[in-house]
């Protein structure tokens, strides 16, 4: 009886053993997957998107011209490349009505279906206008290329990892939306537009991440450079803030600062970009941004000041929170009493 009640204390332990092995085992294929497939978002990649992008030909992307059409037709045709679904009637583009009806202006949109959760939709979303050419100056050219060159860029080396992963059986088990959206620059235009009539139901929306300047380096952080503001990750929800710093601890180890994340900010930051369209309709976002420099909204704002390395860094951590997101088995709780004025 002794030895019968000794061997199955042995065969218990074993047993424990095993299930522990497989378990440290699973979860580090993950985060050697997660690892593999961030490595696709590249220096290279990002310097081709934004070269092109953020050039004259594109005459600083002013929402209604037609520099801002050849910026949508470039993305759209990018999507079609990493074989996106087009998720509107078999086209890339969501009209957006402006005030003048003779100005033509689209939100650019590539989806990619999940698995097992696929109702469920993250969204990665950035604007790619810019506020065109000035009146006067030897450059007059406004190309945009930290304001939102860079984030656009960073959407498209995004979408060209996750497709990666899908190729070779990794795909998400939540599905994705791409969004680029027109109009930033003239009050938040498309993002605005496409929360009032979403392609995908915003119920069924867990998290908005939007990227708004992450290529350049402001004053306050010249000597270290290893940074990125992060906005509202903490105002709807406590788990997106915890999966976010856990990816940065875990992974790109970048100095996430909070100043313009407080209430108290004088430059209301929060209020400025994309994402405030999906945080007025309850779903939790973040914010990623690298503060602004001598350069916002200048001509100045050229490819060749772009920190390509920091680019590819923040748009990583953007990857890992969202590998996240859309593979763990629940969506990011609200679990934050946010009164938000309904007003920029």
């Amino acid at each position: 009886m002794k030895a019968s009640r000794k061997l199955f204390f042995v065969v218990i332990s074993a047993y424990c053993v095993l299930i522990s092995c497989l378990h440290i085992g699973n979860v580090y294929a993950q985060d050697i997957s997660a690892q593999k497939y961030a490595g696709y978002i590249t220096i290279a990649g990002a310097r081709k998107h934004l070269t092109i992008i953020a050039s004259d030909a594109f005459e600083g992307r002013e929402t209604g011209k037609s520099g801002a059409n050849k910026a949508a037709n470039y993305i759209a045709g990018e999507f079609k490349k990493l074989g996106l679904v087009a998720p509107v009637s078999r086209t890339y583009f969501q009209n957006v009505p402006l005030k003048d009806s003779s100005l033509k202006a689209v939100n650019v949109m590539g989806y990619l279906e999940g698995t097992d959760l696929k109702h469920e939709v993250l969204v990665f979303s950035a604007h790619y206008d810019h506020i065109g050419i000035s009146l006067t100056g030897a450059d007059r050219i406004n190309n945009g290329a930290d304001d939102d060159g860079s984030g656009t860029t960073a959407v498209l080396e995004l979408a060209k990892a996750f497709v990666q992963a899908k190729k070779e059986g990794k795909g998400p088990r939540r599905s994705i939306l791409f969004l680029t959206v027109v109009g930033e620059e003239k009050g938040l235009l498309g993002s605005s537009w496409y929360t009032d009539h979403p392609i995908f139901s915003l119920e069924n929306t867990i998290a908005d991440l939007n990227i708004d300047m992450i290529g350049r380096v402001d004053p306050a952080h010249v000597s270290n450079p290893n940074y990125c503001y992060l906005i509202g990750s903490d105002k709807l929800s406590t788990a997106l803030h915890q999966i976010s710093e856990q990816a940065n601890d875990t992974y790109t180890k970048l100095d996430l600062d909070y100043k313009y994340n407080s209430p108290s900010d004088p430059e209301r930051i929060y209020y400025r970009s994309d994402h405030y369209n999906f945080a007025k309709h309850n779903i939790p976002i973040i914010f990623y941004f690298n503060g602004v420099h001598e350069d916002y909204h200048k001509p100045s704002d050229e490819v060749s000041k772009i920190r390509f390395d920091l680019l590819v860094k923040r748009a990583q951590l953007v990857f890992y929170t969202g590998w996240e997101l859309v593979n763990r088995d629940e969506r990011p709780k609200v679990d934050v009493t946010n009164d938000m004025p309904t007003h920029r």
